[in-house]
């Protein structure tokens, strides 16, 4: 009698075990699945990932300097429109090719604009950024990165202001002094305020 408790008991516990088991196996499938991101998320990671290496790679591009603007478009397919302005010839195939060598790129558009062989306006970019970049000026310490961020493009006489700053102050101070600049015929504000991106990053998430 003692026996047949002994192996019902057993048997029971047996049971008890490979139940937990199933049932331990099956919730951590469920939280496995549940952790997976959606296809559409993986997408969007992804596409995130392919743009700042897009731009990574025409910030180290060697002859990239504040005189020009590069900017990039990447689609789903994978490929990527290139724009802005370039001061050299060089620099428009320079982009073009580093992006090619990238992984998932399919095809490259290259819309960046060969601005204007002109040794006025060569004279206007350095009379420009001397103005901006003034030891005196509070904009000075922008001239302390690798490519400054406040980009001077000049066209036929006509300048753009182009690129991020951390305030307003900064960009109606360079906004001034290159209109300052003798010769230039006009100047358009495009500069962009720091704190407004990071405010409209924070209305995205």
């Amino acid at each position: 009698m003692r026996n047949k408790s002994f192996v019902g008991r057993g048997l029971i516990g047996f049971l008890a075990v490979i139940l937990l088991a199933l049932a331990t196996d099956a919730g951590a499938a469920q939280r496995s699945k549940g952790q997976l991101e959606p296809p559409t998320a993986r997408d969007t990671r992804r596409m995130e990932a392919l743009k700042e290496e897009v731009r990574h790679q025409l910030a180290l591009l060697p002859y990239y300097s504040v005189f020009d603007w590069l900017q990039a478009e990447v689609k789903p397919d994978g490929t990527v429109i290139l724009g802005g302005e370039a001061a050299r010839p060089t620099l428009k195939d320079d982009a073009e090719a580093r992006v090619k060598k990238l992984e998932s790129i399919t095809r490259v558009v290259n819309d960046i604009e060969v601005l204007p062989l002109s040794p006025m306006d060569d004279q206007l970019r350095v009379a420009s950024y001397r103005r901006i970049y003034n030891f005196d000026s509070p904009l000075f310490r922008y001239a302390t990165w690798s490519v400054p961020p406040i980009h001077i493009i000049v066209k036929n006489g006509h300048v753009t202001l182009k690129g991020i700053v951390a305030n307003q102050g900064d960009s109606d101070l360079a906004y001034m002094a290159a209109r300052q600049v003798p010769g230039v015929f006009d100047v358009k504000n495009e500069l962009q305020i720091e704190q407004r991106i990071d405010e409209k990053v924070s209305r995205l998430k």
